[in-house]
C-alpha cells in the first residue's frame, strides 16, 4: 500500500483513438491530439469551431487571441484545465455562447482543452436559445470528430532502498510505465523519486517490499 497522506497527482497523456469510433467507460477523460477545426452554416450565419490541447491557462487565452485576430462578428470561447475554466460570449447575449461551449467540452469528456467558435452574422437572429445550440452543437461536433487521446491519473512517490536493491528497481521502472525524476544518495540509501500511475502504484510498491525484503518503502510526495 502507498505510504503517505499527500497524494499530488497530474495527468500524462497516453493512448490514441479516433473520433467517434472508441469505446471507453463515462469516467474516462480525454484530451486533444492536436489542433482541430469545424465548420457549419446555421440559418445563414457561419460557425467556426477551432480547438487545441492547452496544458495551462495562459496558453489557453494566447490561443483565443490569436483566433480573435481573424476578422468574424463574434469570438466566444471556452476552456477547462482540471478544475480551473473560464467562458466568454464575446458581445453575444449573456449565456448563449461561452457557456454552452464550456458544456460541450465537458460533455464530450474533456480535460486541457480550449475551443473557439467564430460567428460571422448572415442576417437572421436566432434568439439566446438558438445561439447556444448553434455554439454549443458546433464545439461539440469538433470535439467529437477530433482526434483524442486518454489521460492517465499519475502521482509522484519516492522509493527508499538500500544501494544494492537499487539496480533491480532501475531495471524494473518500465514494467510500471514509472519514470525517475530526481534521485538522492545518503549514508541510510538512496531515494528515487518516481512518477507512476496510479493504478501502478500498488504494484510497485510491493516490488520493492519484496527486492528489499520489507526494508524499503514508497511513500507519497509532494
Amino acid at each position: 500500500m502507498l505510504r503517505g497522506r499527500d497524494r499530488t497527482r497530474r495527468f500524462q497523456k497516453r493512448r490514441r483513438v479516433t473520433g467517434a469510433h472508441y469505446t471507453a467507460w463515462m469516467s474516462d477523460t480525454f484530451t486533444l491530439l492536436g489542433n482541430a477545426r469545424l465548420q457549419q452554416e446555421i440559418r445563414k450565419s457561419r460557425f467556426l469551431a477551432q480547438a487545441m490541447p492547452v496544458a495551462s491557462a495562459e496558453i489557453a487565452l494566447a490561443f483565443v487571441a490569436q483566433v480573435g485576430m481573424t476578422e468574424a462578428t463574434h469570438h466566444c470561447w471556452a476552456y477547462r484545465i482540471g478544475s480551473t475554466y473560464r467562458f466568454s460570449d464575446d458581445g453575444e447575449p449573456g449565456g448563449s455562447a461561452g457557456k454552452p461551449i464550456l458544456m460541450a467540452i465537458d460533455g464530450q469528456q474533456m480535460d486541457r482543452v480550449v475551443v473557439v467558435v467564430s460567428r460571422w452574422y448572415g442576417g437572421v437572429k436566432l434568439g439566446v436559445g438558438g445561439l447556444a445550440r448553434a455554439y454549443g452543437g458546433c464545439a461539440s461536433e469538433c470535439l467529437r470528430q477530433a482526434e483524442r487521446m486518454l489521460l492517465v491519473e499519475r502521482i509522484h512517490v519516492r522509493v527508499r532502498c538500500d544501494f544494492s536493491t537499487a539496480p533491480l528497481i532501475y531495471s524494473r521502472l518500465a514494467d510500471f510505465t514509472a519514470v525517475r525524476t530526481a534521485e538522492r544518495s545518503s549514508a541510510d540509501g538512496v531515494e528515487i523519486d518516481l512518477d507512476v500511475p496510479v493504478s501502478r502504484v500498488d504494484d510497485i510498491a510491493g516490488y520493492v517490499r519484496e527486492v528489499t525484503r520489507g526494508r524499503g518503502m514508497v511513500v507519497a510526495t509532494p
